[in-house]
């Protein structure tokens, strides 16, 4: 990347571009017009740690309640020294856009509300961007296009005359044969403090991108403040290395969320769909967390001008799918038959999982399910392909909240409404991709089934990174394996079996806790998920919150690690193997099969060789496609398999 200088910069920056055009008045203006309570007279408390005259207010003492979110010791102070105002950044660097968020902790009146953007350039820092620093949320935003990602680049973001956080945006590791990503979410509130365990341990394994899943902060209505706690947790990880982050319910104050397209939640519990606090809140937390990453790709926002950030990441030959699991899926409340205590969860043994798999509910949203057809098919810059959400499409667990609380079947996971679960399923096995995740506090490795058990791809739900708010447990009714139980594991319960939901698994691996009051045993940590591009294999790791990585394997937790092949992401049985498959002049073909009589696209992936053999999983007639990139060139019809 070229030098670039203060013309250059101003047209390559998006966010903030306005805003060197501010002139102090106008600035301490704006401080003045702040409105005490941004999110109206309904919830005038919302935020009001980082709001009006915040630094006259003193966080509330610990309560005594027990639900989640609450009970917690008060957040770090918002009032710091001024010249440690700029608390952290995140970014990441997709196509030639770099984009990167400075989270700021609240400024006082008369402060500028500028923060700026500089880079090193042969020994000497030269200034590339500025940006407003915006009121609610005191975040900035800078976007810069044509970035070249071939080297290292220091950054460091600055505000007023001594402020600074300084970074390095790492170049992409293409050439890397691993391309290993941390897989983290359920940041527990009721623990204050710094994580050095967790920190030592990420620095040790160097994760090239960080993936936090969702609940960063269990602070419901004070997200500016439990997002900066949150962020000097774990900002000496995140200031050297791209990072995801993505809001679940609690990061957006709900206990559960199904966002049901934006509408508004009017019901305790908030199960009849949408969001309980006010849109600008909603944005507000959506925008600190997930401005930085790609822009959306469909970006249009759902009901009352809610938006949305799904999109898609490429980093070391990796694609990401990164997907909205909460935002379009339909509450249960008044659409399914209530068959338990609360409108989501089932505890009825003799109910028919079918009776709440109606026609008309939503998972991921038609925009999304277009979206993840259309990434499957795209290959660029790619040799293997990974999704990434909140939580887990099954309900992996039996015990919630205590040891002895069981339940059937709890609707808050990706498991219902399981026909389109089923239909997210079967196309993220198209791109014969693995699905990371969090939310379950509870770390489990599983092979999805669509059909059948092991049809379908491959998923990691990481354990909660400290796990003070609910405990969840893997044990089985009769307390025994199941069919097809994983060869040699120190585990019990392993092998085929059905969820509360009535969808296929197979448990190949689980974290339960130990003892949950214990903080040593009470199954808290994170997950690895290391991509090998030569032998398209995902190695997934699982790593208790004081582990000493120095022991290696023997340190994670029994059952793991696990190492799966990419193309058994397709556990479908196959019937025949086509001609092989070649493409003058491409070294890596990307290859798709079509099924002519119906028409579906069986999978889109990229060979790891110049010759790739296609597996078809029924008799009939097929077409085969293939490019350097896309499938864009018809490289047979009417292939016969008997």
């Amino acid at each position: 990347m070229n030098p670039i200088d203060r013309r250059t910069a101003l047209k390559l920056t998006l966010a903030g571009a306005g805003s060197l055009a501010l002139r102090p008045a106008a600035l301490s203006a704006a401080a003045a017009a702040d409105p005490a309570s941004p999110f109206g007279t309904e919830f005038p408390n919302l935020d009001s740690l980082a709001t009006g005259e915040w630094w006259n207010r003193t966080p509330a003492a610990p309560g005594k309640a027990k639900g989640k979110g609450q009970g917690q010791p008060p957040p770090p102070p918002m009032d710091v020294p001024r010249d440690q105002v700029v608390a952290f950044a995140l970014y990441t660097v997709h196509r030639g856009v770099m984009k990167l968020t400075a989270q700021l902790y609240p400024l006082k009146p008369g402060e500028e509300r500028v923060a700026r953007l500089e880079v090193q350039r042969a020994g000497a820092w030269v200034e590339l961007a500025r940006a407003e620093v915006l009121y609610p949320g005191w975040d900035a935003h800078f976007r810069v296009e044509q970035w070249d990602s071939a080297s290292d680049v220091p950054y460091r973001v600055r505000h007023g005359a001594a402020a600074r956080f300084e970074g390095l945006i790492r170049r992409d590791p293409v050439e890397k044969d691993e391309i290993v990503v941390a897989n983290m979410s359920c940041n527990s509130s009721r623990t204050t403090g710094q994580r050095p365990e967790i920190i030592d341990t990420l620095r040790a394994q160097n994760p090239d991108l960080l993936f936090f899943a969702g609940d960063q902060t269990y602070r419901h209505t004070e997200h500016t403040a439990g997002w900066i706690e949150f962020g000097l947790q774990f900002r000496d990880v995140m200031r050297d290395r791209p990072t995801i982050t993505i809001p679940d319910d609690h990061d957006v104050g709900h206990g559960n969320l199904w966002g049901e397209n934006g509408k508004r939640s009017t019901i305790q519990g908030d199960a009849d769909g949408g969001y309980r606090y006010p849109v600008a809140y909603v944005n507000q937390v959506q925008r600190q967390q997930t401005w930085h990453l790609p822009d959306p790709v469909d970006a249009a926002p759902v009901d009352r001008g809610i938006t949305v950030y799904f999109t898609r990441l490429t980093l070391g030959g990796v694609d990401f799918a990164i997907l909205e699991d909460r935002k379009f899926k339909s509450g249960p409340a008044g659409k399914i038959p209530q068959m338990g205590p609360r409108p989501d969860h089932i505890n009825d043994p003799s109910y028919d999982p079918k009776t709440i798999d109606l026609p008309g509910l939503e998972l991921l949203g038609k925009r999304q399910e277009a979206f993840l057809r259309g990434w499957t098919q795209d290959w660029t810059g790619a040799r293997m392909k990974a999704v990434l959400s909140a939580t887990a499409f099954c309900g992996a667990v039996h015990m919630h909240g205590g040891r002895q609380s069981r339940l059937l079947a709890d609707l808050d996971c990706n498991g219902w409404p399981q026909t389109k679960r089923n239909f997210a399923l079967a196309e993220i096995r198209r791109a014969w991709a693995v699905h990371l995740c969090g939310d379950q506090h509870l770390a489990v490795v599983v092979k999805n089934g669509i059909t059948e058990h092991g049809d379908g791809p491959y998923g990691f739900t990481g354990p909660a990174l400290v796990n003070t708010i609910y405990g969840r447990w893997w044990h089985p009714l009769d307390e025994k394996a199941g069919p097809n139980p994983v060869p040699g594991s120190p585990l019990p319960w392993t092998g085929d079996y059905k969820d509360g939901l009535g969808n296929r698994i197979s448990m190949l691996a689980y974290a339960n806790p130990a003892d949950v009051t214990d903080e040593r045993q009470r199954g808290d940590g994170h997950g690895i998920a290391r991509f090998r591009k030569a032998k398209r294999t995902i190695t997934f790791e699982c790593w208790p919150r004081f582990a000493d990585a120095r022991k290696g394997d023997a340190a994670q937790y029994p059952g793991w690690p696990l190492t799966v092949a990419m193309d058994a992401n397709d556990g479908r049985k196959v019937h025949a193997r086509l001609p092989a498959v070649r493409l003058d002049g491409v070294a890596e073909p990307v290859v798709q099969v079509i099924h002519e009589q119906t028409g579906e696209i069986l999978y889109t992936v990229r060979a790891s060789e110049a010759s790739f053999t296609p597996r078809v999983y029924a008799p009939g007639s097929y077409t085969i496609k293939a490019g350097r990139d896309l499938p864009d060139t018809v490289v047979a019809r009417g292939v016969r398999a008997a």
